[in-house]
C-alpha cells in the first residue's frame, strides 16, 4: 500500500523505535506553546475570518464560511407561513438527534413532558455514534474533579466559563453511573472495576472507554432508550427557523421535510437545541471527522432568533486525521492510540513532541513539522507525519492492539496497512467546534425557553478541548437541558406564535447592505458545482460560481481528490474518530 519513498522512510521509523520507544520528550514551556499556536494554529490565520456586520455578535470574528451563514438569508418567507395551525403541539421539542438531544429527551421524557425529537438525519447520525477514544470522569482514588477542573480549564487556555467547567467535571462520575445503568458496556477488569487510560493535556488517568467504539455504544444506547420509551422520533426532518411568541421566548421551530420539502410548524412551550458541530463546512480548506450532517444549522437558528454566541472563532483540529490511504482521508485516528505509547515521529524517525500534549499545541506542532521543518511524509492528498502504531505492542506485547483498539486496526486493514506491523501517515483534520450559543449553567440561552446542549453550546471548553470531554458534554448537559426545559414547561403559557425576527433579521441584512445570497441554515454539504453568483473578494477555486458556504466546501473537494470514503456523497455514514 506504500509507496517506495515512504517504505524508505519506514525503514528510519523501525531503526529508531526501540530507542524512540524509551524516550520520554519534555513537555513545551507555556511560552513555547504561545508562539507554537499563533504561529501554525488555523484559529491564527487572520485572512481566513470575517467580521460579523449584523446581529448579536456585531463587530466580532468567525470564520468566512460561518460568517456567510449567520448573516444568510433565511430559507423561507415569514409572510408566506401559517402558523396558526401547527402540525405538532408538544412541551419540549429537541432539534437534533445525537447524544446530547437523546439524553435532554429521555430526562424530559423521565420528568413528565411531553417531548417530542427532530433530526434531519435519523436518531444516532451524529458525531456521537462515531466517538472512539472515551469519556472523562474523575471517579478513581487518586483523581477528583477538582483535578479534572485543572485540567480543563488550563487546557481550554483559561477562557471556558467557570461554571459550566465545574458542572462539566462535577457531574462526570454520576454521567458515568447513569450510562452504566442504562446498559453502556464499558472496558472493565475481571473485578468489574472500569479501565481508564489517559488522554492528552490529562494529569490521572480517566478515560473511560468501550474499547475504541465508545460513542457507538453509548449512542446504541442511548437511542434505544429513547425508541423504547416511546418518544416520537420525527427524522429527516429539519429545523429551518426557530419561532417565537409575542413575548419574545422560544415556542416552537418551522420545520422542513428532507424529502418532499413539505413545510411544517411546530409549537413548543420550550426548545433544545442540540444540533452538533459544522465540520462539514470545511473551514479553511480541511477535511473533517464530521458526520454528514455537520453544518452550524442550530447556530445559524439562535443567531437569528437574537441569541449570542460565545467563542464562534475558534476550532478543534484534530492532530491525527488519517493522510493515507487516501479511502479514509480525514477520517480520524482516536487519541487513545497515543494513549496506548504510539509516538508521532516525522519521515527522518525523529519523535518531534511530547505525544500527550494538548490537542491544540499537537496539531500546530505537526503543522509546524510539516510546513516549516519540511520533514513530512508526501501523499496523494498532501503530507503528513508518522504515528508509530507498532510501537504499542513494543510497549503492552502482542495483542493489545486488537484488544484496545480494534476498529482502528480494522479500518486501516481494510485498505492494505497492519498497523501492527507498519506506522500510519496522519495530518490535523477539522474534528470540534469549541465555540457555540452562549447558556447558563441550566442550559438556558439568552432566548428564554431556549435551551442548548452539546457541540452546539460555547463556553464549556474554552478554546480548545480535551479527549473525552465532548461525550462527557453531552451527557451532563443533554440531561441537565432535558430536566430544565421539563421544568420551565410547568409554568409555560404560549403566546401569539411570530416569525418576526426573521423579517426583522432580513431588513437588518438590507440596511448593512449584505450582498452575499447565501441561503441558511446550510442543512447539508454540497460537493458539486452550482452556478451562483459568489460574492467578490474571495479566495476560491477558478471559474466555481457557488455561495460562499459551497465554494469552502468545493476548496477542500478540490483540495483533497475526494473519494467516497472521505466525503459521502449521499446520506448517512461517515468515519468513526475520537471525541
Amino acid at each position: 500500500m506504500y509507496n517506495q519513498d515512504m517504505l524508505e522512510s519506514i525503514k528510519k521509523v523501525e531503526a529508531a523505535r526501540k530507542a524512540n520507544a524509551e524516550l520520554e520528550p519534555r513537555r513545551m514551556t507555556a511560552d513555547e506553546k504561545e508562539t507554537l499556536l499563533k504561529t501554525f494554529h488555523p484559529d491564527y490565520k487572520q485572512s481566513e475570518f470575517d467580521i460579523l456586520n449584523i446581529g448579536p455578535n456585531k463587530g466580532e470574528k468567525v470564520p468566512i464560511e460561518l460568517a456567510a451563514l449567520l448573516q444568510g438569508k433565511s430559507r423561507i418567507d415569514p409572510a408566506s407561513i401559517d402558523l396558526s395551525k401547527p402540525d405538532y403541539d408538544t412541551d419540549v421539542l429537541i432539534i437534533g438527534g445525537g447524544g446530547a438531544g437523546s439524553s435532554a429527551a429521555i430526562e424530559a421524557d423521565n420528568a413528565g413532558a411531553k417531548v417530542m425529537l427532530v433530526t434531519k438525519l435519523r436518531i444516532g447520525d451524529a458525531n456521537t455514534m462515531m466517538a472512539e477514544g472515551g469519556i472523562q470522569a474523575a471517579d478513581k482514588p487518586n483523581d477528583s474533579p477538582a483535578i479534572h477542573y485543572l485540567d480543563a480549564f488550563g487546557g481550554g487556555h483559561f477562557a471556558g466559563k467557570p461554571e459550566l467547567v465545574s458542572k462539566l467535571v462535577c457531574e462526570a462520575p454520576e454521567a458515568i453511573l447513569w450510562l452504566n445503568e442504562l446498559g453502556v458496556e464499558f472496558d472493565k477488569e475481571a473485578d468489574g472495576t472500569m479501565v481508564t487510560t489517559h488522554g492528552g493535556g490529562t494529569s490521572r488517568k480517566r478515560m473511560h472507554a468501550a474499547k475504541d467504539y465508545s460513542g457507538a455504544e453509548i449512542m446504541r444506547t442511548l437511542r434505544d432508550e429513547v425508541l423504547n420509551r416511546g418518544i416520537p422520533v420525527i427524522d429527516f426532518t429539519a429545523a429551518i427557523e426557530l419561532i417565537l411568541d409575542d413575548k419574545g421566548n422560544a415556542a416552537g421551530a418551522v420545520l422542513l421535510n428532507m424529502e418532499t420539502k413539505e413545510i411544517l410548524i411546530a409549537r413548543a412551550k420550550s426548545v433544545i437545541i442540540a444540533t452538533g458541530g459544522a465540520g462539514r463546512l470545511h473551514y479553511q480548506g480541511f477535511p473533517t471527522s464530521n458526520h454528514y450532517g455537520a453544518t452550524a444549522d442550530g447556530l445559524v437558528l439562535a443567531y437569528r432568533a437574537g441569541a449570542k454566541l460565545l467563542y464562534a472563532d475558534t476550532l478543534q483540529y484534530h492532530p491525527t486525521g488519517t493522510a493515507y490511504p487516501e479511502q479514509i482521508f480525514g477520517a480520524l485516528v482516536t487519541e487513545k492510540v497515543r494513549g496506548l505509547g504510539a509516538k508521532l515521529v516525522n519521515c527522518d524517525g525523529e519523535v518531534f513532541m511530547h505525544p500527550l500534549e494538548t490537542r491544540d499545541v499537537t496539531a500546530a506542532s505537526i503543522i509546524r513539522e510539516c510546513k516549516d521543518r519540511k520533514k513530512s511524509i508526501s501523499t496523494v492528498t498532501g503530507e503528513g507525519v508518522w504515528l508509530d502504531t507498532p510501537m504499542i505492542e513494543l510497549k503492552l506485547g502482542e495483542g493489545a492492539i486488537e484488544k484496545r483498539i480494534p476498529g482502528m486496526l480494522h479500518m486501516f486493514g481494510k485498505h492494505g496497512v497492519d498497523i501492527r506491523k507498519v506506522p500510519i501517515i496522519v495530518y490535523p483534520t477539522l474534528h470540534y467546534q469549541n465555540g457555540g450559543i452562549d447558556i447558563n449553567p441550566d442550559c438556558m440561552s439568552g432566548i428564554t425557553n431556549l435551551f442548548v446542549a452539546g457541540e452546539a453550546v460555547g463556553g464549556v471548553h474554552g478554546r480548545n478541548r480535551l479527549m473525552g470531554n465532548s461525550l462527557l458534554d453531552i451527557i451532563v448537559f443533554g440531561r441537565t437541558a432535558g430536566k430544565s426545559a421539563a421544568a420551565t414547561v410547568k409554568n409555560v403559557s404560549v403566546g401569539k406564535l411570530s416569525l418576526d425576527h426573521v423579517t426583522k433579521f432580513a431588513q437588518e441584512r438590507k440596511q448593512a447592505g449584505t450582498k452575499d445570497d447565501t441561503e441558511s441554515p446550510r442543512l447539508l454539504p454540497c460537493y458539486t458545482h452550482r452556478k451562483k453568483e459568489h460574492p467578490p473578494g474571495r479566495n476560491v477555486r477558478p471559474g466555481f460560481q457557488g455561495s460562499t458556504a459551497e465554494c469552502h466546501a468545493w476548496r477542500f473537494f478540490h483540495r483533497s481528490s475526494l473519494s467516497p470514503g472521505a466525503t459521502p456523497p449521499g446520506r448517512g455514514k461517515a468515519h468513526t474518530f475520537s471525541r
